[in-house]
């Protein structure tokens, strides 16, 4: 049996709640999976946080709740209190969907989960609005978050509000506030998924952010916001042109490291962009620290961190620690193999473009600490438990080195988006939390959505949990 204090999370969308009946997905959640913390996303424009199965198509539907897309609004599922909105545009943003009207998912769930010994946790991810490939709304009913918009370095706005904009970073200070200062509430899970300048230009978009409020934080810091914006023309020029296959006479890399080398800027802005977006996250942690010290605040990691290696030397462990009572890497195995790959694909059009999948995957393997499959077969096997999610939690173990608890993202159902890519099963669910105590762990998170998720598939974590003596 364990001798860790018992954590076991499910991430879940307020839609359930409405589907289903509160009492009928606590019973179910706790009964026959051993769930005791709800982790609830309480705002998003995002299918895959507020709304039902966005991957139906290939997966069919799940063997709980309703079998029906959700035309989905997004916002606020809980009523934001005016009073904390006075220093943000953003005040209206409570979800319009009509399942909802009157509802307020925090004051439903909250009493009947304190009865049955179920902690609360809200759960939130940046970008709110948008994101490819997590179910975006096609309209985001806020007048005004325009004038919030991120500028990329030709001048042009883009599809995200800046998180330097004060009326934006407001906004989500306010509506932590709100929340935790108004509902019994146990924590909360914070998620950042934003891509940095350097991040954009590999994608192939262009870098930002060049807003008003960016430029002038730069410039308060010693930064000549113009001669990173030259900066910026040449590496941007690099990029194009390696992705249109463009020759180079020393290769692809090796023009990288010159063209960044003569426009040191671009690093300079790169530190900067990161150090900002990891303020937001700081800044989290001690809002909800002073509203109520007691409260859990954790990171909810992107598996970008772990699958690329400029964001793995960018985002260390240790120092998320500081600003952290727990990290939740996420690891969603059947899912990742296809993931990584699209991530690589990235590198081989670009700076490492001379280089074949076959002879690259091997030394990024060797790089990340991974241990999967060949590059052809990757996709259609995903990644194995016992060696990705073990990998994966055993580094955040040595990596936060008891300042902060490890709970790992294990993913049942994770939306696929090709037919041919790995399916969840029982026994990966099984696995991937007995992998998880055995390098360490402190708990798991179910995820990315209970909507999703099969029953039977969640019956692999009970037999896990039960095997473990914690169920």
């Amino acid at each position: 049996m364990s001798t860790k204090e018992k954590f076991v999370g499910v991430q879940i969308s307020p839609i359930s709640f409405i589907d289903e009946g509160v009492e009928t997905v606590l019973d179910t959640l706790q009964a026959r999976v051993g769930v005791n913390v709800l982790m609830i996303g309480t705002v998003s424009w995002l299918g895959l946080k507020s709304g039902r199965s966005i991957s139906h198509d290939l997966d069919g539907w799940p063997d709980h709740g309703v079998p029906e897309p959700f035309a989905m609004k997004g916002g606020a599922y809980f009523d934001p209190d005016p009073r904390y909105y006075t220093k943000t545009l953003i005040k209206d943003y409570k979800a319009k969907d009509a399942e909802m009207a009157g509802r307020d998912i925090l004051a439903m769930v909250i009493p009947e989960a304190k009865k049955r010994g179920i902690k609360v946790f809200i759960e939130l991810m940046e970008p709110f609005f948008k994101y490819a490939g997590h179910g975006s709304v096609n309209t985001v009913e806020i007048p005004n978050l325009a004038q919030c918009l991120e500028v990329d370095v030709f001048g042009r706005f883009g599809s995200e509000p800046s998180t330097d904009n004060t009326d934006y970073r407001n906004w989500i200070l306010s509506m932590v506030e709100d929340q935790v200062r108004n509902y019994d509430l146990d924590g909360v899970m914070w998620c950042n998924e934003r891509r940095s300048p350097l991040d954009q230009m590999i994608v192939g978009q262009a870098p930002g952010d060049f807003s008003a409020a960016a430029r002038r934080e730069a410039s308060e810091r010693g930064i000549d916001v113009e001669r990173v914006r030259l900066a910026f023309r040449d590496v941007v020029a690099f990029f194009q042109k390696a992705r249109a296959g463009e020759p180079f006479a020393d290769g692809a890399f090796i023009e990288f490291l010159r063209v960044l080398l003569a426009n040191p800027e671009v690093l300079i802005w790169e530190r900067f962009w990161l150090e900002r977006n990891k303020d937001l996250d700081r800044e989290l942690y001690g809002l909800v620290k002073w509203c109520n010290p007691d409260l859990s605040f954790g990171l909810n990691v992107w598996n970008r961190n772990h699958f690329n290696p400029i964001r793995k030397a960018q985002w260390p462990w240790a120092e998320q620690t500081l600003y952290a009572d727990w990290v939740k890497p996420i690891t969603y195995q059947h899912q990742s193999g296809l993931v990584y790959a699209l991530e690589q694909n990235d590198f081989h059009k670009t700076i490492l473009r001379d280089f074949t999948p076959d002879e690259l995957t091997p030394l990024m393997y060797k790089l990340l600490g991974l241990n999967e499959a060949p590059w052809p077969e990757l996709v259609q096997t995903g990644m194995d438990p016992d060696s990705y999610v073990y990998g994966q939690c055993e580094s955040a173990v040595r990596g936060v080195n008891g300042e902060a608890k490890v709970y790992m993202g294990i993913g049942v159902d994770a939306p696929r988006t090709r037919e041919d890519q790995a399916k969840c099963t029982p026994d990966i669910v099984r696995r991937s939390v007995l992998a998880t105590y055995r390098a360490g762990g402190d708990g798991v998170v179910f995820a990315p959505n209970y909507a999703s998720m099969k029953l039977s598939n969640l019956d692999g974590a009970a037999a896990a949990l039960s095997e473990l003596g914690l169920r």
